[in-house]
């Protein structure tokens, strides 16, 4: 993925457990990423979670770069065999997604949207892609607005085992039309 926009060049590379451990245990432990649940993780924690994704057929964590500097963290699963198992009914051409944005001192206004959206543009690039999955904390209202501002429709709340979220789907259709752009 390459998506060039307002405030600068987005991509994603495959992350690499070992190397990028420390960065990342930065990120998760931070009082910005509490929904993430690695809170009080040490660094070895870290390592092994994505160490374990890493090895893991239907589960991928990418590192997302902003103009070439690591800034987001994109994970990527079939809710048939991860996440969800059993909590809904997954149809043909469902992907579930999981982003986080490095925290900052400086902030950048749009960013996290553009994020988000590029993380759809990339998931959305695969013609297999019919439809995106995503299961926040249903207290996460910060994030159900970012979805919804990119299209997704939340169907109902269900309960995980570390949390009660909430079901949201987005198809191509919507996210298109999210963006503006006529199907």
């Amino acid at each position: 993925m390459s998506a060039t926009t307002g405030i600068g060049t987005l991509t994603v590379r495959p992350l690499d457990p070992l190397k990028d451990a420390e960065l990342l245990h930065s990120w998760v432990t931070h009082p910005k990423a509490a929904y993430w649940m690695m809170q009080d993780a040490k660094l070895q924690d870290v390592e092994r979670e994505y160490m374990r994704i890493a090895a893991h057929e239907h589960h991928h964590a990418h590192l997302g770069l902003h103009e070439g500097r690591p800034a987001f963290l994109m994970e990527k699963y079939d809710p048939r065999y991860v996440e969800l198992t059993g909590l809904y009914d997954p149809e043909p051409g469902d992907v579930g997604m999981h982003f986080l944005v490095a925290p900052t001192d400086r902030p950048i206004h749009g960013f996290t949207k553009a994020v988000i959206t590029a993380v759809m543009d990339e998931l959305f690039a695969d013609p297999r892609t019919r439809r995106v999955v995503v299961e926040p904390d249903v207290s996460n209202k910060a994030v159900h607005a970012l979805n919804e501002a990119v299209g997704f429709v939340a169907e109902r709340e269900i309960d995980k085992p570390e949390k009660r979220a909430l079901l949201s789907f987005c198809t191509r259709a919507r996210f298109l039309a999210a963006r503006g752009v006529a199907v």
